[in-house]
C-alpha cells in the first residue's frame, strides 16, 4: 500500500496526535477545520492560525451499524461532531459506552487507528 498524503489534512493530524491541535480563522471570525487555505464561506486568504482548545462538546452524534467498507471492522460506533468554540470537528467517540454518550458530555480530540485498516481517524475521549 502507497501513503498517499492530504498536505494540509496530514499536517493537522499529526498536530493533533500530538496534542497540538490547531484550527485557521479568517477576519471575519469564520474557523475552518480542516484547514484551508481560504475561507469557503467569504473567500478570505488572510487566515490566523489558533490553538484548537483542550475540549469541546459534543453537539450531535449516532452509532453507525451499517458502516463503509473502511471502517467495516470497526462497527457498531459512535460517530459525533464536537464543537470546540468556533470550530467543529467529526470523529469517532471511544473511551464511553456507547448508549452512555450524550449531547453536551466534554470530550478530547486526538488521532487513532481503525480496526478495519489501520488508517488514522478522528477520535474523541472522555475530557478529564
Amino acid at each position: 500500500m502507497t501513503d498517499v498524503t492530504n498536505g494540509e489534512y496530514d499536517a493537522f493530524l499529526e498536530a493533533l496526535a500530538a496534542g497540538e491541535g490547531y484550527y485557521r480563522s479568517c477576519e471575519n471570525g469564520h474557523g475552518l477545520l480542516p484547514p484551508r487555505r481560504a475561507c469557503p464561506h467569504c473567500g478570505d486568504r488572510n487566515l490566523t492560525e489558533r490553538d484548537l482548545p483542550s475540549a469541546g462538546e459534543i453537539v450531535t452524534h449516532t452509532t453507525v451499524s451499517v458502516p463503509t467498507p473502511q471502517f467495516e471492522d470497526d462497527a457498531p460506533y459512535v460517530t459525533a461532531v464536537v464543537d470546540f468554540g468556533g470550530v467543529r470537528l467529526t470523529g469517532v467517540v471511544r473511551g464511553i459506552d456507547q448508549t452512555a454518550v450524550e449531547i453536551g458530555d466534554r470530550v478530547t480530540a486526538t488521532v487513532e487507528s481503525n480496526e478495519t485498516d489501520g488508517e488514522r481517524t478522528i477520535v474523541f475521549r472522555p475530557a478529564e
